[in-house]
């Protein structure tokens, strides 16, 4: 499911068209809304693989659950994103653009959307960071998966303190690209190596 929901994540990102005007967004409406459901479509396979990930690194602890349980409040806050900018922007723009409705009230209102995206967008990031974070600090332990994996895990949550730290802006188009390559890259290795460690077994 991991590379269900991966290769869906990839799509996604490769679709996602750049911001722009409300007349920019009413001309590409179709892909906006595409895309963001493709999105949310991908969630519950990435979900399902994390569930899977995290049994498989169980330990007495159970802190890999722990890790899950965050990955899937990152989720929620991911599906609210995508549905606020596939589904809310492109509709409220489609019905209230060139009905005379005064343009600044509405981009006042498009900007109060955005900051809503972009707090859910945070969210997202910052719950599937800390559940890789614990999922790699688990590898490290345990040694169920190759720790090089540990290591990149935890490569990839200083990678995103220090873009923090240092203001980065991960919920533009392409700091959220970013991101999700960098996680769906480690969500792939991991579910290959999960699967070969299991084939071994």
């Amino acid at each position: 499911m991991l590379f269900i929901g991966a290769l869906l994540a990839t799509a996604t990102m490769i679709l996602h068209p750049t911001g722009g005007s409300m007349e920019y967004i009413m001309k590409i409406r179709n892909v906006i809304v595409f895309s963001h459901a493709l999105a949310i479509f991908c969630l519950p396979f990435i979900g399902f693989g994390a569930w899977g990930l995290s049994e498989f690194l169980h330990t007495p602890g159970r802190v890999s659950i722990l890790g899950f349980y965050v990955f899937s409040m990152g989720l929620i806050g991911g599906m609210i994103s995508a549905a606020f900018n596939g589904f809310v922007l492109p509709n409220f723009v489609e019905r209230y653009y060139g009905t005379g409705a005064n343009e600044e009230t509405l981009e006042i209102m498009i900007r109060y959307g955005h900051f809503i995206n972009a707090a859910m967008a945070y969210i997202f990031i910052a719950g599937t960071t800390f559940a890789v974070g614990v999922w790699s600090v688990v590898i490290l332990m345990t040694n169920r998966l190759p720790k090089w994996l540990g290591y990149y895990g935890l490569l990839i949550l200083v990678a995103g303190l220090a873009g923090l730290l240092l203001k980065f802006n991960f919920v533009s188009v392409w700091g959220f690209r970013t991101f999700v390559f960098g996680l769906v890259s480690w969500l792939v290795l991991a579910g290959v190596l999960m699967w070969k460690a299991k084939t071994t077994e």
